[in-house]
């Protein structure tokens, strides 16, 4: 009976370290996929290390590194050869009917309303800052949805994507002339960008800039990169720069597809409406909700720098704090799933 309680302690010492050790080697992957993309990934650098958590989404570094340590060899760089992505070729290859759809929503002005912070649309969580440099979009198909504004005015185009089983989302972007895209990255790596180009400059003033390399868009031509690199781009140019911009599933190794699929339930979320009588996801309408509050907050940069800098870490802090349980989740799911099996 003396030993029980000894049985019992050992159980429970075992029992933390089974959680410890996971819970440790959690820890160390995070810091280690952080000072990776930080310090060494790709020829660009952040400015320092605040820009980092500024722009750099480190919330879903760990996440990244995982699918950048499990992409295919013709994925893998700042910008793939295009060669090898064949599937793609069917939306180069019809690119003038493509332009057609894209420049008559041009000319309606659709793109306008999409800036308006009147309409839903203006509230994309996703490209949440990119508006104020005179950016818009017209999306057509956001990882599972069709637009229902996108179906009507550019069937053509939306049966064409709807074809490619590899596009997870595509839309029609507009960078007007005298407009920009500051420096950035984006956050999920579960997709690789391509670029269409359907009326452009054809004018080295209008480019964009990935990892350090500049790229002018041309009528008919394509390109496709990794977008979680640090990319910018510029028109100045007189013309307005019209693509078509798609988000193409990223080609990984088992088990690369699991963590995809966890990232593109998560974009599914994201769908933003175009016009009134679209479909709605779920940030949209919370975005849309909270972004007068956070204008709010963000004039206490101003007034209450200390109550800014409070709330600010707050809501950090919380979302990091989310991450990692997401992921001790997986981990507890991945070895009841190993421990089934063996």
């Amino acid at each position: 009976m003396a030993l029980q309680p000894l049985g019992l302690f050992a159980s429970m010492q075992g029992s933390t370290m089974s959680f410890a050790i996971p819970v440790a080697a959690l820890a160390g992957f995070v810091l280690l996929s952080i000072v990776y993309v930080y310090a060494w990934r790709g020829d660009e650098r952040y400015a320092n290390f605040t820009q980092y958590v500024r722009k750099g989404w480190p919330i879903f570094t760990p996440l990244n590194c995982l699918l950048y340590l499990f992409t295919r060899p013709r994925a893998r760089g700042a910008m793939p050869p295009l060669e090898r992505f064949p599937e793609l070729d069917r939306l180069r290859d019809n690119w003038e009917l493509i332009r057609e759809e894209a420049q008559a929503l041009y000319h309606s002005q659709a793109f306008d309303q999409t800036k308006d912070p009147a309409n839903s649309s203006y509230y994309d969580l996703g490209f949440r800052s990119f508006h104020k440099y005179g950016w818009s979009k017209f999306y057509l198909t956001w990882y599972g949805t069709t637009l229902n504004s996108a179906q009507a005015h550019c069937p053509q185009t939306v049966a064409l994507v709807n074809s490619i089983p590899g596009v997870n989302g595509a839309m029609f972007s507009l960078l007007p002339a005298g407009s920009k895209l500051t420096r950035h990255a984006d956050p999920v790596a579960c997709s690789l960008r391509y670029h269409l180009g359907l009326d452009t400059p054809e004018d080295p003033a209008c480019y964009i800039n990935i990892d350090g390399r500049d790229y002018v868009w041309h009528n008919g031509q394509a390109l496709i990169f990794d977008e979680t690199f640090l990319h910018y781009a510029h028109n100045d140019s007189d013309k307005d720069r019209l693509i078509l911009m798609c988000d193409v599933n990223r080609p990984t190794w088992f088990p690369g597809p699991l963590f995809n699929g966890l990232y593109r339930g998560f974009m599914r979320l994201s769908v933003v409406p175009n016009a009134p009588g679209d479909q709605r996801g779920l940030f949209n309408n919370i975005f849309a909700g909270i972004a007068p509050r956070l204008a709010a907050v963000r004039t206490l940069k101003q007034t209450h720098r200390a109550r800014y800098k409070l709330i600010k870490y707050s809501v950090n802090g919380a979302l990091f704090c989310l991450l990692g349980g997401l992921m001790l989740g997986f981990i507890h799911v991945a070895r009841s799933f190993f421990t089934l099996v063996t």
